[in-house]
């Protein structure tokens, strides 16, 4: 498994990541190792996270969600799926938000078109952090 996650910085900043070891990764954030960024602004603590099949969908989750703005993450975090579209900062050079979650809480994010040029799917489980 690979994850997307999300973590509070003391300094109220959001830091998006991603791994293949969660616990080890946000570990590594709090003892300075983990990223330049954080290192800076300790401690830090998991808000989000979001589960995938291999570590390709969570990079390129975290890319997309690098890209977002600090009102469209926090929307994320809340689980606000509704309000994602409406953060976006240009309706021209956003990658589809749209979503759809079963009775399971298993969620479908559409992650736009892939490098060949066709849609995809990609299904995933947020995770209670």
């Amino acid at each position: 498994m690979a994850y997307m996650y999300i973590l509070k910085c003391s300094d109220d900043s959001y830091y998006v990541g991603s791994t293949i070891d969660l616990q080890k990764r946000i570990a590594e954030h709090n003892m300075g190792v983990g990223a330049k960024y954080t290192k800076r602004r300790l401690p830090v603590r998991l808000v989000y996270c979001e589960e995938y099949e291999n570590v390709k969908d969570a990079f390129l989750r975290e890319k997309q969600v690098q890209g977002w703005s600090r009102k469209k993450r926090e929307a994320l975090i809340n689980n606000d799926l509704a309000s994602l579209p409406v953060f976006a900062k240009s309706k021209k050079n956003v990658v589809s938000t749209g979503s759809t979650t079963d009775d399971s809480g298993s969620t479908t994010y559409d992650s736009g078109k892939t490098t060949d040029g066709s849609n995809k799917k990609t299904d995933v489980s947020v995770m209670e952090c």
